[in-house]
């Protein structure tokens, strides 16, 4: 089995030779290690996709819209874009873009955006959807197991955050913790000021 270090290295390198700069190299090692870990295919995907471009280099994005049309859009270049003016983007709520080859390759850039803003972020595309969680998870549905080389349109949504239970059962439980209280301030009482200390004056 390859070492994610190696997925790493050797995806950045290929991504050099396919015609990437250096910088965005590496953003795209990190990337696919990324994918990997999370069980999802990245090195199919990436070298899917570096075969079809190396003859023919994409075109950059440069400024990212609410709506964001092409003939054929560079997941690795609108994934960079997209990390790098996340804070803006998130005030937009809902962005797509249209045409995107091997849409999955997209996926680390904006879960690595759900960290920096700490929030999560729905992303839709051929009737499959991919949650993220500040970097630390991708949930899936209705993945398709065949290798998606365009998507006519990827929707990225930012979710506001919200807790996964109710009032009543955080309040249930916050009352069975103060039970600790009392046990900890008698704790501290006994190891107090003076407390089991023989005179013996």
């Amino acid at each position: 089995m390859k070492s994610l270090s190696e997925v790493d290295t050797t995806s950045k390198r290929a991504s050099r030779a396919a015609g990437y700069s250096w910088g965005i190299s590496e953003e795209i090692g990190k990337a696919i290690r990324s994918l990997e870990l999370f069980g999802l295919p990245g090195i199919e995907n990436l070298n899917l996709y570096l075969k079809k471009i190396k003859k023919n280099h994409p075109k950059k994005i440069i400024k990212i819209d609410k709506e964001n049309k092409s003939n054929e859009l560079c997941p690795i270049y609108c994934g960079v874009a997209f990390l790098d003016q996340c804070n803006l983007l998130e005030k937009l709520k809902i962005i797509k873009f249209n045409n995107v080859n091997y849409p999955l390759l997209i996926l680390p850039f904006i879960s690595k955006c759900s960290e920096i803003l700490g929030k999560r972020i729905l992303i839709q595309f051929n009737n499959t959807s991919f949650l993220v969680s500040f970097n630390k998870s991708i949930l899936s549905k209705n993945i398709d197991t065949k290798i998606c080389d365009l998507a006519s349109e990827i929707r990225i949504e930012f979710l506001e955050n919200k807790n996964s239970f109710s009032e009543q059962d955080w309040n249930e439980l916050y009352k069975l913790s103060e039970e600790t209280f009392v046990e900890e301030t008698e704790s501290l009482r006994s190891k107090g000021a003076g407390a089991g200390l023989t005179d013996n004056d």
